[in-house]
């Protein structure tokens, strides 16, 4: 039987730039082994990645594939959760290097196999075509921030109309429900944070449905954009973490320091879910108990009815924002396929494949 696989992001596309929560996806405590990846563009650091991780699910190893927001076909990592191994992306712009050499990390250099003399005749072509992939980028990142201010407009508003105390015994309840069996633990549970949403040059995309596949419950909650429900899940996560529950939160591209959109509590099978106009899960898989939250029943609209036309107006401008934003990450994804075209012709991949099959044979010996 085929392992389970999850999908994510542990990084995204912002109005803060780009933003990395590459620090969760395995730490040096948890960890037997740790590979990181060098090399160019190019040089099949995805797909040799993607090929370990497809051999150890047919083997039935549980993985999750960590997608690129710059190119969500392309993977910046995988882990193999119960080998407690993981291959991570160590480039631009998310570099990663080793930090307990030897014990539990390792450097893969595909470098090793590209004909450097091969690559050095591009030399000028290939530096051209960088300071054009950072430009792009930098464009993006303005129209993102823009975007973000739009998005500051929605939930300042939203945030005065917001009924605290209704949203406080909503949640309440759903710990009376779901935690307040669990005894108050002395050892504080593990909480890791990801994306399970990404601005990428094809739009904006999402893994949700695969991140709670086999769950036995998930909360719904219903909530415009520019309401926040992080309130709320901050405090079923803290409340699940006292109580030495293992907690994953995947926070919105928006605003990727502080708000908290979806909350997993895998020991209990247990998902929190916000739903609106940019994602919202599945509801159609057969034995998931759903149980929806609707914030727009606490929202007092007579407070903020003089703001209406702010509303529409920041709601439409964020959504034009976002559109330009992604067509620059579209032309910087465009630019980044011709810097690949200047490494493939340069590699020996058959030297890579048989690494890379002599790797899979030793972790599934493990």
């Amino acid at each position: 039987m085929a392992g389970i696989e999850r999908h994510m992001y542990p990084g995204n596309n912002t109005p803060e730039g780009f933003f990395s929560y590459y620090q969760y996806i395995l730490s040096q405590e948890e960890a037997d082994r740790i590979f990181c990846i060098k090399g160019g563009p190019g040089v099949g650091k995805s797909t040799f990645m993607r090929k370990i991780a497809e051999a150890m699910l047919q083997k039935g190893h549980d993985v999750d594939f960590m997608h690129c927001s710059s190119d969500s076909n392309s993977l910046d990592g995988i882990v193999l959760r119960d080998k407690k191994i993981a291959m991570i992306d160590g480039t631009a712009p998310h570099v990663v290097d080793p930090i307990n050499p030897g014990a539990v990390d390792s450097i893969i250099h595909l470098g090793d196999y590209w004909d450097e003399e091969g690559i050095r005749k591009n030399r000028d072509a290939l530096i051209s075509n960088n300071e054009r992939i950072r430009s792009i980028f930098g464009r993006a990142y303005n129209y993102l921030a823009a975007a973000g201010k739009m998005y500051d407009n929605l939930s300042s508003i939203y945030e005065t109309a917001i009924r605290y105390e209704e949203l406080y015994k909503i949640t309440a309840k759903i710990i009376g429900d779901e935690l307040i069996h669990k005894e108050i633990s002395s050892r504080q549970g593990d909480i890791k944070k990801y994306f399970a949403s990404a601005i990428t040059p094809s739009g904006i995309e999402n893994h949700i449905d695969s991140l709670v596949r086999g769950y036995r419950k998930i909360y719904v909650v219903k909530a415009p954009v520019g309401v926040s429900s992080e309130k709320m899940l901050n405090l079923l996560m803290e409340g699940a973490a006292y109580r030495g529950l293992n907690a994953e939160g995947y926070y919105c591209p928006m605003k990727p320091s502080t708000k908290l959109e979806h909350l997993l509590i895998p020991d209990l099978g247990l998902a929190f879910i916000t739903s609106n106009k940019y994602h919202s899960p599945d509801l159609s898989v057969d034995h998931v108990e759903v149980d929806c939250i609707d914030l727009e029943n606490i929202i007092r609209y007579d407070l903020i009815e003089y703001q209406e036309f702010v509303l529409k107006d920041s709601n439409q401008k964020m959504g034009e924002l976002l559109e330009k934003a992604v067509y620059c990450l579209s032309q910087a994804k465009k630019e980044h396929d011709e810097l690949e075209k200047y490494y493939i012709p340069n590699m020996d991949f058959m030297k890579i494949d048989a690494l890379r099959r002599d790797l899979t044979e030793k972790f599934s010996q493990r």
